[in-house]
C-alpha cells in the first residue's frame, strides 16, 4: 500500500488512514528529515518484532530508536539528566539528531531487555511527527538500507514500495528522502559523544 502524503502540509485524512494502521500493529515505512525510516507503534510488541525481523535482528537486540513528538514528550520515555543536555537537545530538536539517553520506566520492555538507553528523535518533518501525535504514542525508527553498494539509504520512494510492498502494510510517498542519516548524540553520562557523525550541524553540540 502506498500512501502519498504531502510532506510540509500533510492531508489529515490520509494520517488517520496510516495511524490506523499502526494502531492495529501494522509496520510502515516513513519519510523523516534524514533517511526514509521504518517502524511502529513502540506499544505492540509484535509489531517490534516485525520490524526487527526486516532488519535482520533480534528486538532484544536492535538497537532500535524511538520518535517523539516534542521535547516534553521525550521527558516520559527518557532521563534528561543535567540541564546542560536539555539546552544541548532545545538547540538541536527538531532536527536531523538521535539523543542517547537513559530509558525511564514507560519504555517498553522489549526495547529494554539487555539494556538501559534508548535512541530518541524529533525529526525536522511533520509526516512522522504528526503521525507520533495523533497515534499518542512514539513509533519505532530504524533506517531502510539499499543493498547497492553506491548508494546506502533508499531515497525513492516508490522504489522502496517496490521492494516492500508485500514485507510492510504502508509506505509513504512523501518525497525523495535523503542519503545522510542523522547524527548520534550519546548523551547517557552526562557528555555529548559523536557516535556518528551524519546530518546534524556538530557546532549545535558546543
Amino acid at each position: 500500500m502506498l500512501v502519498r502524503i504531502h510532506p510540509d502540509n500533510p492531508q489529515p485524512e490520509a494520517l488517520k488512514s496510516v495511524v490506523e494502521i499502526l494502531r492495529g500493529g501494522g509496520v510502515i515505512i516513513y519519510p523523516t528529515d534524514t533517511v526514509y525510516g521504518i517502524g511502529c507503534d513502540i506499544t505492540n510488541k509484535k509489531a517490534v518484532e516485525r520490524v526487527a525481523k526486516i532488519k535482520g535482528l533480534k528486538p532484544e537486540k536492535a538497537n532500535l530508536s524511538i520518535i517523539c513528538y516534542d521535547l516534553s514528550h521525550i521527558t516520559d520515555y527518557a532521563k534528561l539528566g543535567d540541564n546542560r543536555t536539555f539546552k544541548i537537545m532545545k538547540r538541536c530538536l527538531p532536527g536531523p539528531f538521535t539523543f542517547i539517553l537513559t530509558a525511564s520506566s514507560k519504555m517498553p520492555k522489549i526495547f529494554m531487555a539487555k539494556k538501559k538507553t534508548i535512541g530518541l528523535r524529533i525529526p525536522d518533518h511533520n509526516i512522522p511527527r504528526e503521525l507520533v501525535r495523533l497515534l499518542g504514542n512514539p513509533i519505532v525508527t530504524t533506517s531502510i538500507r539499499d543493498e547497492d553498494d553506491i548508494i546506502e539509504y533508499s531515497t525513492d520512494p516508490e522504489l522502496i514500495h517496490e521492494k516492500f510492498e508485500f514485507i510492510v502494510d504502508c509506505v509513504i510517498d512523501g518525497g525523495y528522502g535523503n542519503q545522510i542519516p542523522s547524527t548520534i548524540v550519546n548523551c547517557a553520562d552526562g557528555g555529548t559523544e559523536i557516535v556518528r557523525e551524519g546530518l546534524g550541524d556538530l557546532s549545535l553540540l558546543d
